[in-house]
């Protein structure tokens, strides 16, 4: 298969992913008002969105020890393809949620087959390629927020001329599991401590990642007297830094290595958010996201990456047959995938209490628990000795 057009289209599936939830999320405004939601209760709308996406998540991560990553991935774009329009077109509260719903099971589906391809054809590539993967997702988020912008005069109705981006790229040149049996063996033990381990980072990363974009514009709206065109500078300013990173983190991992980039980031993160947390103007404190942005933009790329390494690696001196160990690796990267949500979880409720009387002090909790990742570093790049004998 041409591998150059499989990571064309799975790089597409990322962007396609960050568009539509970005373009989602800067129109939550709306379908609140058009359904006349609280806040309380658009809250819990979207916990539950996080919660089906866990759920989306563990489906996934059930299918793939009988499923190409390729048929998952283009199930949950399907699924999204269908429940965007029903959420922008729903005649009623009970059908909005429902599009809802479905929206966040296709979002975990699409969330661990995207990785799952990136992961796989990394290592057809055989050198680091997770990063530009997830700098598509940030260009989408990008891009998404832009719609959003745009048609943010026009009726909700409009957005669901979006599914049909998600509906093309269903169809793209995926890649396909290698031929052989695809059922996981049931003996074989996955070394989930030094998974967790990375997972922990990606927690994190995640927490920090969420806080940033749940909790910035609200940061410059209460803390300055920030004009409103602006309070979304903080979410863009991160994101612009991130992608242009991420962007450029193929090269950089391969010319540095991950443990290096992974310390540095840590503490140009923290420096980012320092900058944000003794800001004196907004404007520096928008400066000081993006230099956040900047430092943790490999750390998500690069967790899928190490898990899969260390999921594929030989066992007992014995090399899995390329079938098996796709369908172990694609297994792991759907349940390692549920760290996301945790941190997504943590860093949108975490931030908001601890900073309810102040974000400067919301954010001043990551900007410490950011420094964690140092000591994770290691964890990135395991001494992982591969004696071939025969495969499984």
């Amino acid at each position: 298969m041409d591998l150059s057009r499989a990571r064309m289209a799975v790089a597409a599936g990322f962007l396609t992913q960050g568009l539509i939830l970005l373009s989602l999320t800067t129109r939550l405004p709306d379908f609140q008002d058009k359904w006349h939601l609280s806040d309380v209760t658009l809250s819990l709308v979207l916990l539950m969105m996080i919660l089906l996406a866990g759920v989306g998540s563990v489906v996934a991560e059930t299918l793939a020890k009988r499923l190409d990553s390729a048929l998952l991935l283009r199930s949950g774009l399907l699924l999204i393809a269908v429940a965007l329009p029903v959420m922008c077109l729903a005649p009623t509260m009970v059908v909005y949620i429902a599009g809802i719903a479905a929206y966040g099971v296709g979002l975990g589906i699409v969330d661990a087959s995207t990785n799952m391809q990136a992961v796989a054809l990394e290592h057809r590539y055989g050198r680091p390629i997770l990063p530009s993967f997830h700098g598509a997702w940030t260009l989408g988020g990008v891009v998404g927020a832009g719609i959003g912008f745009a048609t943010a005069e026009l009726p909700v109705e409009v957005n669901a001329l979006v599914g049909l981006i998600p509906l093309a790229v269903a169809f793209g040149p995926f890649l396909p599991r290698d031929h052989g049996p695809t059922e996981l063996p049931t003996e074989v033990a996955v070394p989930w401590r030094p998974i967790i381990l990375v997972g922990v980072a990606m927690v994190l990363f995640y927490m920090v990642d969420t806080g940033v974009q749940t909790w910035g514009p609200l940061f410059l709206d209460h803390t300055f007297t920030t004009p409103e065109r602006y309070v979304a500078l903080s979410a863009l300013a991160y994101l612009l830094a991130s992608g242009a990173v991420r962007i450029a983190g193929d090269r950089l991992v391969a010319r540095v290595g991950v443990v290096p980039i992974l310390r540095v980031g840590a503490v140009v993160g923290a420096a980012g958010l320092a900058g944000v947390v003794f800001s004196p103007t907004w404007q520096v404190a928008v400066l000081g996201f993006a230099v956040l942005g900047a430092g943790v933009a490999v750390v998500a790329p690069l967790s899928f990456s190490a898990a899969a390494r260390i999921a594929g690696a030989a066992e007992d001196g014995v090399e899995f047959s390329p079938a098996v160990r796709q369908a172990r690796v694609d297994a792991v990267i759907a349940r390692f995938n549920q760290f996301n949500y945790v941190g997504a979880l943590l860093g949108s409720v975490m931030t908001g209490l601890v900073g309810q009387d102040s974000l400067r002090i919301g954010f001043a909790v990551p900007m410490i628990l950011v420094l964690g990742i140092i000591p994770l570093a290691p964890a990135f790049a395991p001494k992982i000795i591969a004696l071939t004998t025969r495969p499984r």
